[in-house]
């Protein structure tokens, strides 16, 4: 059967992921990441109209909070982006004609631009820090926290201002450790593809785009919310 079409109209804010396949490493050296980036911007160029909230790359995955102003915009700039990493990774490595990359087609969930927006950016930037790659979230290098506060990066180019101020006290606050109740419903949210805001906003959400799964208990849980607040308290 065909897959059905994703629903990403313009307008929304988007947390979008995805992972290698098999847990296979997508970066192993600097050289890599600066690859994917240099695909990244060559991406925004030839879609301007996504605004790239921010970006963390990891190892083995990433993450993008992206704004499309178009509908159908998301899936486009996201297909030409992992299809031209895919091919050039698979080019560089002389693997060409092996199986997928990557394990399927990005996951992406709506996000209200509100505190929960701050929260969804703080979760990305913070990755390779809750990951001990880094002890300080500025300081992996292979990601938009670390482009904006470089003097003249290149990437910052492609960063786009968010849509809600920045809390005062970011850079303290993402190196922060998040409380468990926060990291839970941002992970059933990657999960489950779930609109990520305050009930009221996330119910208008699932109905507008038809996304009653992601809602919907599976094997016996309990359906629950994903709304935390912005910083720990």
């Amino acid at each position: 059967m065909p897959r059905r079409a994703r629903q990403a109209p313009g307008g929304l804010v988007y947390h979008v992921l995805n992972r290698a396949v098999g847990r296979m490493k997508l970066f192993t050296k600097d050289a890599d990441y600066h690859a994917f980036e240099r695909v990244l911007a060559q991406a925004h160029q030839r879609t301007p109209d996504i605004r790239i909230l921010s970006y963390t790359l990891m190892p083995n995955h990433w993450h993008f909070v992206l704004w499309p102003k178009a509908d159908g915009e998301l899936s486009r700039f996201m297909f030409w982006l992992t299809m031209t990493h895919t091919q050039r990774w698979r080019h560089a490595r002389k693997l060409v004609g092996l199986g997928p990359l990557y394990q399927g087609r990005f996951k992406a969930f709506p996000i209200e631009r509100d505190d929960h927006l701050a929260t969804v950016i703080r979760y990305v930037e913070r990755n390779p820090l809750r990951a001990n790659l880094v002890k300080r979230a500025q300081d992996w290098p292979h990601a938009s926290l670390a482009a904006r506060l470089a003097d003249n990066d290149e990437r910052q180019t492609f960063l786009h201002p968010w849509p809600i101020d920045t809390p005062a006290d970011y850079l303290q606050w993402v190196n922060q450790p998040q409380t468990q109740a926060e990291l839970t419903a941002l992970q059933t949210s990657v999960r489950r593809s779930r609109p990520f805001g305050s009930p009221a906003w996330q119910q208008r959400t699932i109905t507008r785009l038809g996304l009653e799964s992601s809602i919907r208990p599976k094997g016996g849980q309990r359906k629950g919310s994903n709304t935390v607040k912005a910083k720990d308290k």
